[in-house]
């Protein structure tokens, strides 16, 4: 090899040698690791269902799945596990009710993503959350052209299991290779009423509908507001004191056996006379990677 032929790409080390170091406080992170909660249990968890504006359907996938999944999600501290899904129309059309609080049109909303965060760290998290998305807009790293339907930091209050003991637990839900999610939303009266809906969902109504259902478990959240420094585009946190957002996860796709176990959800909470279901939408899990399931969208 000639001394003019080599394989150093252009910015070699030669290269940034002359470039200033930049000082990422990286003996921070050492001592921070020493310090604080650090076990796997999923304590809170972000539940966002946006809709990609009519025409930006592609350009939102793709955005989000090669940038800010990565960039404005996973990457950050005490996020330990996600998982993106995605509604078909054929999926939104089995949404109920029709005349929906968190939804308008109900239809409204065809990606959700969900995300575990380690339980005791939610300040550190949201710190973190609220200033990288500062950044990545101003450095022209936000799509735009989509709006957020519900959007929320939840804590997790319960999880009810099909199996008992057997087969994966919450914190291996977003790993897990489920087939499909439903997503249910249920307002009580007050946070009295919440306090009594939790109970009676955790000894009776969720027990009893996991029992010979495509579900393995359901996990149980409640919501708490947002920071005011969020960004603009993202509305406030609606129901703090009085909702509860249930995820089921499912081992097979949700039309199969719908009828039969997600279509009456909202019956059996109005005549337990403790809330009311604003929405019930079923999902199943996007293909990272590809544009499936973009054109079924609309």
């Amino acid at each position: 090899m000639t001394a003019d032929s080599t394989d150093t790409p252009a910015g070699s080390a030669a290269e940034s040698a002359a470039e200033p170091a930049v000082d990422t406080r990286a003996a921070t992170y050492a001592e921070l690791a020493a310090i604080g909660p650090y076990g796997v249990h999923p304590g809170h968890a972000l539940i966002t269902m946006v809709e990609p504006h009519p025409g930006h359907e592609y350009a939102y996938n793709r955005w989000y799945e090669d940038d800010h999944y990565i960039a404005g999600a996973m990457a950050m501290p005490w996020i330990f596990a996600g998982r993106r899904w995605v509604a078909t129309r054929a999926l939104q059309l089995l949404r109920h009710p029709e005349e929906s609080a968190v939804a308008r049109p109900v239809t409204a909303g065809c990606y959700l993503s969900t995300y575990w965060l380690t339980e005791g760290r939610y300040d550190e998290h949201m710190r973190w959350t609220v200033a990288i998305n500062r950044r990545l807009n101003q450095d022209g790293r936000i799509h735009q052209d989509r709006t957020h339907v519900f959007t929320a930091f939840q804590d997790h209050v319960a999880t009810v299991y099909r199996d008992g003991a057997a087969g994966p637990r919450d914190f291996h839900a977003l790993d897990h290779p489920y087939a499909g999610l439903v997503l249910e939303v249920i307002d009580a009266a007050g946070p009295r009423e919440r306090a009594e809906l939790l109970a009676w969902l955790r000894t009776r109504h969720l027990p009893q509908r996991l029992a010979g259902s495509p579900a393995a478990m359901v996990t149980v959240f409640r919501p708490t507001p947002l920071p005011g420094d969020r960004m603009t585009y993202v509305k406030q946190v609606e129901g703090v004191e009085t909702r509860l957002t249930l995820l089921w996860f499912l081992q097979q796709d949700p039309r199969e056996g719908w009828a039969a176990h997600f279509a009456d959800l909202g019956r059996e909470v109005a005549e337990s006379g403790l809330g009311r279901v604003e929405l019930v939408a079923p999902f199943v899990p996007t293909v990272p990677g590809t544009d499936r399931y973009v054109a079924e969208l609309r």
